[in-house]
């Protein structure tokens, strides 16, 4: 195999890693900023018109309390002691054994995507800069351009989804992530009157929303600099 024949098998195979790796960072990078941001976003989220009142007794200042406590151990390093003198007005814990569980699982879960993120996000660069050395701007510029461009049209897809199947979505999402019916609660559970379901539609939206932003960025600079690699 001739040295340019070497250079074209490993530029298409870095390619090929780049648009399935790129993606994952994108959205990983969406649900952090999620996360730094979740206190803000809750507030925003909790005014919205329409927002379900919770039955069992929450109000607004409630709600923005408890989930800033949640919100604070997602963010901290403390284990489960974390939740152990905490207390609703009638003195009955926080979270229950069941919503325990859960939220640990949530942090493990959290601190895996992290390192899945930092270590994404490394290759990436890693990928764009050898693109570049060994096929020059416009290879590496055309792996992020078609990288990106798949990732559009994925949330799009994945938009649509939500608006009409989001049900379908966030059961089979909590399937891959979570073990058996863990993540199941009653309506009368701190984490479902925190949590119900219209607040995890509006969060999907969210992290589509972020991530459509940030794909359409890398997009259009790509294009951008391409371009500009052509006419120079």
């Amino acid at each position: 195999m001739t040295s340019t024949n070497k250079h074209l098998v490993w530029i298409k195979m870095a390619t090929g890693i780049l648009v399935v790796l790129l993606p994952i960072v994108i959205v990983l990078t969406s649900v952090r900023i999620l996360i730094l941001t979740a206190k803000s976003w809750v507030q925003i989220e909790y005014n919205l018109p329409g927002f379900p009142q919770d039955r069992y007794g929450f109000s607004l200042e409630d709600r923005l309390y408890w989930a800033s406590i949640d919100i604070e151990f997602l963010l901290n390093e403390d284990g489960m002691e974390y939740f152990d003198d905490l207390r609703l007005e009638d003195g009955t814990p926080m979270h229950n054994e069941r919503e325990l569980r859960h939220m640990e699982d949530v942090k493990n879960l959290m601190q895996v995507a992290w390192k899945v993120w930092g270590a994404g996000f490394i290759i990436v660069i890693l990928l764009i800069l050898m693109l570049w050395r060994v096929g020059g701007a416009s290879v590496a510029l055309q792996g992020l351009m078609v990288s990106s461009r798949g990732m559009i049209i994925l949330m799009v897809v994945l938009a649509i989804g939500v608006f009409f199947t989001f049900g379908v979505l966030f059961v089979g999402f909590h399937k891959i992530f979570f073990e058996g019916s863990t993540w199941i609660f009653p309506y009368s559970d701190t984490f479902i009157r925190l949590y119900p379901e219209r607040f995890w539609r509006d969060t999907f939206v969210y992290v589509v929303f972020m991530t459509l932003i940030e794909a359409m960025l890398i997009f259009l600079v790509a294009r951008y600099l391409s371009a500009r690699t052509q006419s120079s």
